[in-house]
């Protein structure tokens, strides 16, 4: 097939994404193995776009969710191929909303009956004081929509209002938009990298993150743990490990996504597991994304072998008469860790 891996060529952006041009290189080394004529296509202008088009390839691979332009709205890869009648790989634009707010996933699923930590939004001088705040000290603050822990760091944390202002004044300079305010969650913190095949099957490869101390005893997963790998990231017990595939299974389906997605989970200081966002484009950087390497780590699944997975639901979208191997085998969210159930025998 001819497969396009479609990236903005801005690298700056705080939304989620497949990462670096150099993730995106590691998915098109991926997908050349699987045999497929494919190249990057990095894209800034709409004639970058139609191009594409023009080009006509049986599927793209979104990298991104949209393309910034100056001065103009931002262009969206799902809905612009949608309308160009090109199969797209991931989640519908419907969907990737729940992936850039925050607040608006939480609400969707809360009315499912999902747990999610409290919240509320909040803007400089909207609170005036402590009690004026929806629910008590400890709080948690950062950006609606940003990721890769950005905007998170150990003022994330606050224990009283004259700390509270500060972080919030600081995030809105930053973002131009209300804050997000959670309440404080003390327990262990979990991702979850989740393939859904076209006949409707799971595979859930669930870890723990395990941020380095910081500030006291606090140990917080932002941006600079995260840039400089600092963070440990292992199996989960079997006491723990239905609870965090079950909310993640349920996420995922709640917001309708489609082909895969990363969970986030945290449990409060009881052990009870709260679903905190979910990341629809997972970042897909060889050695160093969370995606991939909870697949290795839960599943043991190579990351040539994840790609094909990830791919398996467009590619049958793409050309529906295409033989797809492997199918992902029944991996359901109250199954405990076990080896991968394809091996390199199922790919030839």
């Amino acid at each position: 097939m001819k497969i396009e891996i479609i990236t903005p060529i801005n690298a700056t952006l705080k939304e989620t994404g497949f990462g670096s041009l150099l993730a995106c290189n590691d998915v098109l080394a991926a997908v050349q193995a699987l045999g497929h004529t494919v190249q990057v296509s990095e894209c800034s202008s709409m004639n970058d776009l139609s191009d594409v088009v023009k080009r006509s390839p049986d599927l793209v691979i979104l990298a991104a969710k949209y393309m910034p332009l100056v001065g103009e709205k931002d262009v969206w890869f799902s809905d612009y191929f949608a309308k160009n009648h090109i199969v797209f790989s991931g989640s519908s634009r419907e969907t990737l909303k729940y992936d850039s707010d925050k607040v608006l996933a939480k609400i969707h699923l809360a009315s499912l009956g999902i747990k999610t930590a409290k919240y509320f939004t909040t803007t400089p001088g909207e609170h005036k004081n402590e009690n004026a705040l929806p629910f008590s000290f400890p709080l948690f603050i950062k950006p609606t929509d940003a990721a890769n822990g950005n905007g998170i760091d150990d003022q994330s944390f606050v224990e009283n209002f004259q700390d509270f202002e500060t972080k919030v004044a600081a995030l809105h300079g930053i973002y131009h938009q209300p804050v997000l305010v959670e309440e404080y969650l003390g327990g262990r913190e979990f991702t979850v990298a989740v393939i859904k095949s076209d006949d409707g099957n799971m595979s859930i490869s669930a870890i723990e993150l395990v941020p380095p101390v910081s500030s006291g005893t606090l140990r917080i997963l932002g941006a600079a743990v995260k840039a400089h790998d600092t963070e440990t990231l292992k199996a989960i017990t079997i006491t723990d490990i239905n609870a965090v595939k079950d909310i993640a299974a349920l996420s995922f389906n709640g917001l309708g996504a489609r082909g895969f997605a990363r969970i986030d989970i945290k449990m409060d200081s009881d052990g009870t597991c709260y679903f905190m966002e979910a990341n629809l484009i997972p970042g897909m950087n060889r050695s160093s994304s969370y995606f991939p390497r909870a697949c290795n780590i839960a599943n043991e699944i190579p990351y040539n072998n994840v790609i094909q997975l990830m791919l398996n639901e467009s590619l049958g979208r793409a050309q529906p008469d295409l033989k797809l191997a492997p199918r992902i085998k029944k991996n359901t969210a109250t199954t405990t860790p076990r080896r991968a159930t394809i091996t390199l025998s199922d790919l030839q």
